[in-house]
């Protein structure tokens, strides 16, 4: 069951999933994967050695769009340039949900009222719709691939979906 129209994803959750062989998720939770300019680059380019640049460059459902430069250039000052772009397209797209984990992308999309979630949530999400048996696994999985997880987030995530 797809229960969002669009994700836009930063590259940090990319790579997460890529790292625990769960990219495959993000179709099933969205019709549309779309990813800015900036963040298939960073993902796929700028570090092809990288531990899930293979995988997201090799994804066919994934589409990789232009943010707008002048919707970009004053979020620059705030966050990244991928995260830039991203919220730059998420503004243009207002049924997308952001998919980051960057904490002061968050607080920038929270406070331009955009819908975003991260990369624990994503998961939770994945496991209250049956796509995998459980969360804890797939959390373990993400910090054993060196993707930090604070213990409260992790606790939290897991109180959600009752394991």
């Amino acid at each position: 069951m797809r229960s969002e129209e669009i994700i836009i994803a930063d590259s940090s959750p990319l790579i997460g999933l890529a790292r625990i062989g769960r990219l495959g998720l993000l179709p099933q939770l969205a019709r549309r994967i779309v990813v800015p300019r900036a963040v298939h680059v960073e993902v796929t380019a700028a570090k092809a050695a990288a531990p899930g640049a293979a995988e997201v460059a090799a994804l066919p459902w994934l589409e990789v769009l232009e943010a707008d430069p002048a919707a970009v250039a004053p979020l620059l000052i705030l966050v990244g340039r991928g995260e830039a772009e991203a919220i730059a397209l998420a503004q243009r797209e207002l049924s997308a949900v952001l998919l980051m984990d960057d904490l002061r992308a968050r607080k920038l999309a929270d406070r331009l009222g955009l819908r975003r979630m991260g990369t624990v949530a994503l998961l939770g999400r994945a496991k209250r719709e049956g796509l995998i048996p459980k969360l804890k696994p797939a959390l373990d999985a993400l910090v054993a691939n060196e993707i930090f997880i604070s213990q409260h987030l992790m606790d939290s995530a897991l109180r959600e979906v009752g394991e």
